[in-house]
């Protein structure tokens, strides 16, 4: 088992999401590295379309692996830009690059989104050792 790694750029929900928020007010959401490792191989992903709002810890989506099938939770409050259409074809990105290629949404992050649940990579290392 490789060790796992939590990027120091990336904000994390403690229902195993993590968000990279840009300046400009978009942002990219995936799951985490221990997520993908608890699940298994990733066999298929089910992600909203481009449009679609959720507020912060809401359902966007399932992750199905061998294992089980997991709810996704969103982990700040947005609308939905652009969806990751590779994973359609590729799930196992998911597994492979958690915080690169297998990213799952695009959102435009709400003005007043509420961030308190969001947890910095020490923080969220923590909870998961």
């Amino acid at each position: 088992m490789s060790e796992l790694t939590f990027p120091e750029e990336l904000l994390y929900h403690p229902e195993h999401t993590w968000v990279r928020i840009a300046n400009d007010g978009t942002a990219v959401v995936g799951i985490t590295d221990f997520a993908q490792e608890q699940l298994g191989e990733v066999a298929f992903v089910d992600l909203p379309s481009a449009g679609a709002r959720f507020g912060a810890g809401e359902e966007f989506g399932t992750v199905e692996s061998i294992k089980a099938v997991s709810s996704l939770h969103m982990p700040i409050e947005g609308t939905v830009t652009e969806v990751n259409e590779n994973l359609g074809s590729d799930p196992a990105l998911v597994n492979t690059s958690p915080y690169g290629e297998g990213w799952m949404l695009r959102i435009a992050v709400a003005d007043d989104a509420d961030r308190s649940q969001l947890k910095s990579s020490g923080d969220y290392a923590a909870q998961v050792a």
